[in-house]
């Protein structure tokens, strides 16, 4: 029997035995894996880089952020669009697009041509970002959808490990570019098993039309708003360009908004904010988003700066953190199946201010490394405990013909937090370390600092952490009074 079943066959016939939802899961999950690795994997790479491509520190930042851009600014654009066309045909364009987008990295032959392919890539790996969720939610039944994203969310976790590892590993063996050529194989396997495995059970909305104004104008403002924040670091927040992008952030929200309400088929349903459920776990998503992933950034810079660590050995000792996360998702997927998302949600993110609150208490320029590791169990503790209840909870929450443009709002929400929480870490690396030592830090040049200015940095990452502190604790108030989810929605019987 051939692998990938041939068209004129029915499913069942194909895979006998096997659940529908099984084979959608492990589609979903490979595309989730290329996402994660590549998200840890590429910043190893940017010294090699920077010295073949001839580029300045600046242009190796944006390889980066472009890439999480991109990915962020299409979410609700390309939830709409699969919420009218299709979940499944929209997922398996994304991963055509984002292995298209890493063969085209790896060809690069200047910065400038790098960073343009990183916006392709980003496009595809948005397209995947957006509709994984939908389509786990859509062919899993409620009391089992938070041990499906729960298996799901391993895959970032295994990413945080297999990205420095196999980073690692292929540049001490060959050129960087096959860091992006290694997506290409696994790409191309993970297509040819979308298009031959997953089939569409959404009810596509072809009589609506797409609100191209909505979307150009949420488009126009989230791109402001990420731009003020990744260029604040390089000028002074209250210089004209700066603050000229934070006002044309709130006018075109404003009009957004305005230009919602009277849509007849607007981008982003805000009927989906009237339930309560829905509501308030989104919002916890993206405080959660903004108080943690502060972290990761100032403790890379951190051990690298402060500690002397390589890049490499930085990254590799962040893996307590990867380890637990992936081990507590799926079984707290599997307890909020049975008791619903609010308890452990709620106590994933105070474990997470704990976690906080064990660093602020324990960090010094020359804090052993187990204390740090400790901090680091928390966090994966306490962010298994949250990632997949609270997004069951919203999924569930969400009418099944919105499903893509509920994962793309949470997905938006969360991408913007993460943005945000990531211009801060740098805003305060830049307020206790010289610019370019900073700029150094990030693209993984080996730094050491004198004594004054580890102490001034370590006293800056312990103030960020006292306000991803506050953040956790509201986020863990809005993750209780969401109150308990329906799990007998519209969407009990899988598709």
């Amino acid at each position: 029997m051939s692998l990938f079943p041939l068209k004129s066959h029915s499913f069942a016939e194909a895979h006998k035995g096997i659940d529908y939802k099984w084979i959608a899961l492990s589609v979903t999950t490979i595309g989730s894996l290329m996402a994660a690795i590549d998200a840890t994997i590429v910043i190893l790479a940017l010294p090699d880089m920077m010295v073949e491509l001839h580029s300045d520190l600046v242009q190796m930042i944006w390889v980066i952020m472009a890439y999480i851009l991109v990915s962020t600014v299409f979410l609700l654009t390309f939830g709409r669009v699969a919420d009218m066309f299709g979940r499944v045909r929209l997922y398996n364009v994304g991963f055509m697009i984002f292995t298209l987008g890493s063969a085209l990295c790896g060809l690069s032959r200047s910065a400038t041509e790098l960073i343009l392919f990183r916006v392709i890539q980003g496009s595809g790996g948005a397209l995947m970002m957006v509709n994984s969720p939908a389509i786990i939610t859509e062919v899993f039944p409620p009391h089992e959808r938070g041990r499906a994203l729960g298996i799901n969310s391993i895959t970032w976790a295994i990413g945080g490990i297999a990205g420095p590892l196999l980073g690692g590993l292929i540049l001490s063996a060959a050129n960087w570019r096959w860091i992006f050529f290694i997506n290409v194989p696994i790409g191309i396997i993970g297509t040819a098993w979308g298009l031959r495995a997953l089939k569409e059970v959404s009810v596509r909305n072809r009589s609506e039309r797409f609100d191209f104004l909505g979307a150009a104008t949420f488009s126009i403002a989230l791109v402001s708003l990420l731009f003020a924040l990744t260029l604040g670091i390089q000028y002074s927040w209250t210089s004209l360009p700066i603050v000229s992008l934070f006002a044309l952030f709130a006018l075109m929200i404003v009009v957004f908004f305005a230009r919602e309400r009277r849509a007849a088929n607007p981008v982003l349903d805000l009927s989906l904010f009237s339930n309560r459920v829905y509501n308030f776990s989104v919002l916890a998503a993206m405080l959660q988003a903004l108080a943690v992933f502060a972290v990761n950034f100032p403790v890379i810079f951190y051990l690298q700066g402060v500690r002397g660590y390589s890049p490499l050995n930085a990254a590799l000792l962040l893996i307590p953190l990867s380890i637990v996360s992936s081990v507590v998702g799926p079984l707290s997927g599997r307890l909020s199946d049975r008791i619903g998302a609010r308890l452990p949600a709620t106590v994933g993110l105070l474990v997470q201010g704990g976690a906080l609150l064990w660093f602020v208490a324990w960090l010094t320029p020359t804090t052993p490394y187990w204390a740090i590791a400790a901090g680091l169990v928390l966090m994966g503790l306490g962010g298994g405990l949250f990632w997949s209840p609270n997004t069951s909870a919203a999924m569930n929450a969400a009418p099944r013909q919105r499903l893509g443009i509920a994962s793309a709002s949470l997905a938006t929400l969360r991408q913007t937090g993460m943005v945000t929480s990531f211009a801060l870490a740098l805003a305060v690396a830049a307020g206790s370390l010289p610019r370019r030592v900073m700029m150094q830090l990030f693209v993984g040049t080996n730094v050491h600092l004198g004594s004054a200015t580890m102490q001034s940095f370590v006293v800056g990452i312990k103030s960020t952490f006292i306000v991803s502190i506050a953040l956790c604790v509201l986020a863990a108030g809005f993750s209780y009074v969401r109150g308990k989810e329906d799990r007998r929605s519209s969407l009990s019987s899988p598709a």
